[in-house]
C-alpha cells in the first residue's frame, strides 16, 4: 500500500545555486549532497516538520524547468509570502482567496513556478 510521497525531484541548471536558493530564502534544510554521476550530485532537502523530501537534479537538453505540479501548503499564506518576500524570492501570483482556501505563487531561479496554499 502507498504510505506517502518520498520526494519530488525539481529540475536545476546550477545545483551548488540552486541549494542557496532553497536552503537560504526557502528554508529547507539539507539531508544529504553526495556524487550521482559524473555530472551530478544527489541532493536530497527536507522541509521543517514535513516528511516529503525534495531533490534537486540537474537537467539535461530534453527537460525544460517551467511550471511543476508541486503544491506547499502553510497554515498562513499571506504570512509566508511576506517572510519569504523579505528573503527575495519572487512572487508571480500574489495571495488570492479561492472558494477553497487562500494560495500564491513564487518562482525559483530556474523559473520553476510553485504554490502555496492552505492545507
Amino acid at each position: 500500500m502507498i504510505r506517502g510521497v518520498k520526494f519530488v525531484s525539481i529540475p536545476v541548471t546550477d545545483q551548488e545555486r540552486a541549494l542557496a536558493f532553497y536552503t537560504e530564502r526557502l528554508g529547507f534544510r539539507l539531508v544529504t549532497d553526495q556524487p550521482f554521476s559524473d555530472e551530478q550530485r544527489w541532493i536530497e532537502l527536507g522541509i521543517p516538520g514535513a516528511e516529503t523530501r525534495v531533490v534537486l537534479f540537474r537537467f539535461g537538453e530534453e527537460q525544460k524547468p517551467g511550471q511543476s505540479n508541486v503544491s506547499f501548503w502553510t497554515d498562513d499564506v499571506e504570512g509566508t509570502v511576506k517572510e519569504l518576500k523579505g528573503r527575495g524570492v519572487e512572487f508571480v501570483m500574489e495571495p488570492t482567496r479561492f472558494h477553497w482556501g487562500t494560495s500564491a505563487a513564487f518562482k525559483d531561479l530556474d523559473g520553476n513556478r510553485f504554490l502555496i496554499s492552505t492545507k
